[in-house]
This record gives C-alpha cells, sequence and structure tokens, in this order.
C-alpha cells in the first residue's frame, strides 16, 4: 500500500494522508510515531510547538526504520512567535526539539489579528524557505482575505493552508481560492473534532462519528463512520491528517484504500454541511498574540 501523493508549489510532494499528533504526550506521540511509520505504512507526521511533542515526534521517527528523507514531517509556529526575529528564533527550537535538520513543510499556525505582523512572520517564513530548512513553507487558518494579503504582496504563497475542514464544514469558499492560487487544502480535526464540547466561541460537540448517513454509506463497504469520512477527504483532494494514539485506530485510519465512495455518496455526505465549527473562526482567534 503506497499513500497518494499530491505536487505542491514548492515543487516537493506531500503524502495525501498523515498521521496528527494533537493533545498526545511525547511518550505517547512517540508510540504512535514509531508505530505509524513502521507497522502501519505512514509516511507523514503532523505536529507543532503548540502541541508539546515535537521532542516525541523526533523520538519516534529515531525510533522507527524509515530513512528520514522518506519521512513528510510538518510543524507549526505558534502565535506568540509572529514577527520576524522571534519567528526565526522559533524554528531553530522547532528543530532542536525534532532533533531533525530540515522539516518538510513550516506552518504559521493562526493569521491572527495585526495584518503588519502577519507579513513580517511570512517575510521570515520565507527566509526559512530559502535556507532550504524547510522544505515548503504554509499557513493554517488562513481566510480567503489572509491568502489575498500574500497575493497581492508578492514573492512565494504558501504551499499549504490547514484549515478545520469536515462535512459539517466544508470550506468550499477557501478551497476555491486555493485552487485557483495552486495552494494544497490540509484538513485538521477531519473526522470533526471530539465528542465534547467545540473549543471556539460558537463550536459545537461532534456528532459526525455517530451520524446516520455516514454509518450507513460505512456498513455497505465493511468501514467505520471515520474511515468513510477519511475516504471523503481523499475523494476531495484534500490532505488528511487524522489524530489517534491507539495502534487499532491509527491502523484502521490508513486502510481505506481499497473502497470508493460512489457520487450518490458524496451527494449524501454533501448534504451534512451546516457550517458548524469545531474551533475558533479564525477572524476571532487572537489566542497568545505577541503584546
Amino acid at each position: 500500500m503506497t499513500t497518494p501523493e499530491i505536487d505542491l508549489n514548492s515543487g516537493t510532494v506531500i503524502p495525501q494522508l498523515g498521521l496528527g499528533v494533537w493533545q498526545a504526550t511525547n511518550d505517547e506521540t512517540e508510540h504512535a510515531v514509531r508505530f505509524a511509520l513502521d507497522d502501519a505504512g505512514y509516511r507523514h507526521i503532523d505536529t507543532a510547538a503548540a502541541y508539546g511533542n515535537e521532542e516525541g515526534v523526533g523520538r519516534g521517527i529515531a525510533a522507527s526504520s524509515v530513512p528520514r528523507e522518506d519521512i513528510f514531517v510538518t510543524t507549526k509556529l505558534w502565535n506568540s512567535d509572529h514577527g520576524y526575529e522571534s519567528a526565526l528564533r522559533a524554528f531553530d527550537a522547532s528543530l532542536s526539539r525534532l532533533g531533525l535538520d530540515y522539516v518538510d513543510l513550516y506552518l504559521i499556525h493562526w493569521p491572527l489579528q495585526d495584518q503588519e505582523t502577519r507579513l513580517r512572520t511570512w517575510d521570515a517564513f520565507e527566509k526559512i524557505a530559502e535556507s532550504s530548512r524547510a522544505k515548503a513553507i504554509g499557513v493554517c487558518n488562513y481566510e480567503p482575505h489572509h491568502l489575498q494579503e500574500l497575493v497581492d504582496r508578492g514573492g512565494m504563497l504558501p504551499a499549504v493552508d490547514q484549515v478545520e475542514l469536515h462535512p459539517h464544514l466544508p470550506q468550499h469558499a477557501i478551497r476555491d481560492f486555493a485552487a485557483l492560487h495552486g495552494i494544497a487544502v490540509e484538513s485538521w480535526s477531519p473526522l470533526g473534532g471530539t465528542s465534547n464540547a467545540g473549543w471556539g466561541d460558537a463550536s459545537k460537540p461532534n456528532t459526525l462519528l455517530d451520524d446516520p448517513v455516514l454509518t450507513r454509506i460505512g456498513e455497505a463497504y465493511g468501514k467505520s463512520p471515520a474511515q468513510v469520512l477519511i475516504r471523503w477527504h481523499l475523494q476531495n483532494g484534500l490532505i488528511v491528517i487524522p489524530k489517534s494514539v491507539h495502534d487499532s485506530r491509527i491502523a484502521q485510519n490508513i486502510e481505506v484504500f481499497d473502497f470508493h465512495l460512489t457520487d450518490g455518496d458524496l451527494a449524501d455526505i454533501a448534504t451534512l454541511d451546516d457550517g458548524t465549527r469545531v474551533g475558533f473562526h479564525p477572524d476571532e482567534m487572537n489566542m497568545g498574540a505577541p503584546e
């Protein structure tokens, strides 16, 4: 089994399915990453400085038998490190915690509410890309108006925009804008988040994993609702990074290449679009912004 890859505007490629490690401890992350790489066949790991587990990712990679050059590693700049010099320092710190010489993708975690600082941060990201210590650079949670800033600025465009995306929130406007400008879209909370209350101001708990439409579709293929959701992302041309620290779930989440959703299935899933979120709207998120 080989995970499909998506060409990025950086000239590199990204495996379309990866392992997310949000809310996992360093020890949980080390085990999950090693298992994912050695036993389940993953080649893409997504972390962030804010997750507090970059060390675990690095240890898991080191403990695996997979060569570094065959693994796509993403990490992210946290909000408090926006700005030119602070972003450069934060990137160095992330590399140190990971124990790596380079990452494959470095992302701005949130756009925050200060345009001047956003653009200075992107200046730092361009410098990082020019150093080849990040093979590609990108953003998270950028709305079309944030992306338009970078288009208008000139210079490098993000290779990826990682956003909350699932059938409740399919993000058509972002996907359309990104496609127009050659930016790949990656989905966080691709399974709709957890069953607990959402963490944004207007967010709601996840109901997708118990949704009767997804359950019915899954039963037709002998698949779980989670596997149907992952397949939905893949067939929509999205990069998808479901999170788990459980061996059985990690293995199950990549067992999605032996079935195909029909046009009818996709039409049924499209009826689940109700605009509900797990997290904050990016235009309302300013947590941890530099003073």
